[in-house]
C-alpha cells in the first residue's frame, strides 16, 4: 500500500499533480512494488507499439512546467523530484560537497570533473552535441554514460529538457534527446540557498520521513536502499 494507489495517470496534468503531491515519482518499476509511474498510468499513455507514448512525450513538457528535477536517481533509473524536495535529496547525496570540493578531496574522478565541467560550461546542452564537444565516441574518449549516470546520482547535473528529431515536414519523431544542465543554473538561488542549509545527515532524516509517509507499510531497509 502506497499513497500512489490514490493515483491513475491519464495526462500530463494528472502526473505534474502526482510529482508536486508526492515529490517524488520514479519513472519506471523499481524495487519497491507500486512506487512508480509505470504503474500508475493508464496503458494508452504508456507504451501502446505506435507514437506518440505520451509519458515520454510529457518528459520535457513536465520538468519545464513543474521546474522539478529529472534524472537517473533511483539506482541508474530515471525519477521526478519536485523543486520543494531536491535541495536535501541533493544534499545528502552529494555529502555536503559541491564538485570541486569533491574533486579535491579526491572522491570524484578526473573523467567525471572534465564532463561535469563541460555541462556547467555550456548548459544546457544536449547528449549529441555534448559528446561531439567532449570528442566521445568511436576513437575518442571513452566512458561518457558512467560519468553521466555517476554524475546525475550524485545530484551535479540534472536533466534540462528533452527535444526531439523532425523530418523534412518539421514532424517530430524517435526518443526524445536529453538536454543536460547542472541544479545550479537551472533551479538558480532557489537551489543555492537552500541546498547546504542543512547537514547531508539531517537531509537525509528529512527525505527518509516524506518516503515513510508516502510508502507505509514498506520496510526501512528497502527504503534505505532506493535512497543511498
Amino acid at each position: 500500500m502506497t499513497y500512489f494507489d490514490d493515483f491513475l495517470v491519464d495526462s500530463m496534468d494528472e502526473l505534474i499533480d502526482m510529482i508536486n503531491g508526492l515529490g517524488f515519482v520514479p519513472f519506471f518499476e523499481n524495487d519497491i512494488e507500486g512506487f512508480s509511474l509505470e504503474e500508475h498510468i493508464t496503458q494508452a499513455c504508456w507504451y501502446t507499439g505506435s507514437d506518440p507514448w505520451e509519458a515520454w512525450w510529457w518528459k520535457g513538457p513536465v520538468i519545464q512546467k513543474t521546474k522539478c528535477a529529472y534524472g537517473k536517481f533511483l539506482r541508474n533509473k530515471a525519477m521526478y523530484i519536485s523543486a520543494k524536495w531536491f535541495p536535501d535529496f541533493a544534499n545528502f547525496r552529494r555529502d555536503g560537497y559541491d564538485f570541486d570540493a569533491r574533486f579535491e578531496d579526491g572522491l570524484a574522478s578526473y573523467d567525471d570533473r572534465y564532463l561535469f565541467e563541460l555541462i556547467d560550461e555550456n548548459s544546457p546542452i544536449l547528449s549529441k552535441p555534448l559528446k561531439r564537444l567532449g570528442n566521445y565516441g568511436k576513437g575518442g574518449r571513452k566512458g561518457f554514460d558512467s560519468s553521466i549516470t555517476r554524475l546525475q546520482k550524485q545530484c551535479y547535473v540534472i536533466t534540462n529538457d528533452f527535444k526531439f528529431a523532425t523530418d523534412k515536414q518539421g514532424n517530430e519523431y524517435g526518443w526524445g534527446i536529453a538536454e543536460y544542465t547542472t541544479p545550479e543554473k537551472f533551479f538558480g538561488k532557489k537551489f543555492t540557498d537552500k541546498v547546504y542549509k542543512r547537514t547531508p545527515e539531517e537531509s537525509y532524516e528529512k527525505v527518509f520521513k516524506h518516503f515513510k509517509k508516502i510508502l507505509p507499510g514498506v520496510e526501512d531497509k528497502w527504503i534505505e536502499k532506493i535512497l543511498k
